[in-house]
């Protein structure tokens, strides 16, 4: 059953605090620059600066912290050691793994997420491009507010702290969800786009999907190459079915997971009697590639009322305008609600719309794409 529900924003008169943030490198100079990169925004506070998993559980003893920004490689305790540590001393922060672009720290940045860290950030090569690369702290600054304001705006659990934490911004409110008739006919495809938190509501959402459903499932979820590579393998055994970077040019066929590759876009096109994938390297929306609108507006033009969207947990409002296209088109778009969703950002935006037939907590959401599906099986 479709859920509506509204965002608070927090009182126009509350005071805010900026986003407390914990640093932890063993790196003396990128922990500088990485601060320097947080000083020049007035919204965020470096609470500490340490340079190893142990001297970062310390810290949260002392300290309320609301992100800890946590490098894979130090001495004394790394930071796959240190995380669950972390998060038994404050259950409700939340932790960015910061790695370089390697197989090895994209297969530990999994790994982390499976521990309950809540996203994963690519450190430049060079340490020097961490103060200058615009893309990595315009990455760095976004993830950590949307995230900090994220913890701010649910309740506390098991925090030991001294200090009542004042309200920062999260989100406008939408207020009640409009929501809109799902397409008549039985989706031919499905389409889902994903940000931060994604990864872990892809493997639960398609971990739950029944074998009987056969349908091609495209899946652009913001993420750099190498990645997505990671990404995929997981995605197959989470989902047991087939699933791998999309290739361009080939035929989107029943039963299989289409990925889209880290730094492309993918989309769908008509060939002849066929459907087939395309990625490219057009410009960047919403400052990603792969971006998820791209995606549902080749859905909206190539599938129209057959089409299913779901939007799940996200920054930002990526997704938002391609549902729009895919409603015009008559198909069907469903957003993962505010409650499950790491970030309410894409899904929220999506619901502000009026596009979505339903907005439903994460576990709801297999069983109804499965009944959207199975219309009219035998």
């Amino acid at each position: 059953m479709a859920s509506s529900q509204a965002a608070t924003a927090p009182p126009e008169s509350a005071e805010l605090s900026p986003v407390r943030v914990l640093i932890v490198d063993d790196s003396a100079v990128i922990r500088g620059l990485i601060g320097q990169v947080f000083d020049s925004d007035p919204e965020i506070e470096v609470v500490g600066s340490v340079g190893n998993g142990q001297l970062a559980i310390a810290a949260l003893t002392r300290t309320e912290v609301d992100v800890v920004v946590l490098d894979i490689e130090m001495p004394v305790m790394d930071g796959l050691t240190a995380l669950p540590k972390l998060l038994a001393a404050q259950p409700d922060i939340k932790v960015i793994m910061a790695s370089t672009l390697t197989q090895k720290n994209a297969q530990i940045s999994f790994k982390a997420l499976e521990l309950g860290a809540t996203d994963y950030l690519a450190k430049p090569t060079a340490a020097s491009k961490i103060g200058t690369a615009a893309d990595f702290k315009r990455e760095l600054v976004t993830k950590v507010k949307a995230l900090g304001a994220a913890r701010r705006s649910r309740p506390r659990t098991g925090l030991r702290s001294r200090v009542t934490p004042r309200p920062v911004p999260a989100r406008q409110s939408v207020g009640p969800i409009r929501l809109r008739p799902p397409s008549l006919l039985p989706p031919e495809v499905i389409a889902i786009g994903s940000s931060t938190g994604g990864p872990q509501a892809l493997f639960a959402m398609l971990g739950a999907l029944p074998a009987a459903l056969k349908l091609p499932i495209l899946i652009t979820q913001h993420m750099p190459a190498t990645f997505t590579t990671i990404l995929a393998e997981h995605l197959a055994r989470a989902a047991k079915r087939p699933a791998a970077e999309a290739v361009d040019g080939e035929t989107i066929v029943p039963g299989r997971i289409y990925l889209a590759p880290g730094d492309f876009h993918m989309r769908a096109e008509a060939g002849g009697a066929t459907r087939v994938i395309r990625v490219t390297k057009e410009p960047p929306e919403n400052y990603c590639r792969p971006a998820v609108d791209p995606m549902l507006r080749s859905l909206a033009s190539v599938y129209g009322p057959r089409g299913l969207s779901v939007i799940l947990t996200g920054m930002g409002s990526a997704g938002a305008k391609g549902g729009e296209a895919v409603a015009a088109a008559g198909g069907t778009v469903i957003a993962q609600d505010e409650a499950t969703s790491v970030v309410w950002g894409m899904p929220g935006a999506a619901a502000a719309k009026g596009v979505c037939s339903a907005v439903l907590p994460l576990p709801e959401l297999a069983p109804h794409i499965a009944k959207l599906a199975l219309r009219g099986s035998s």
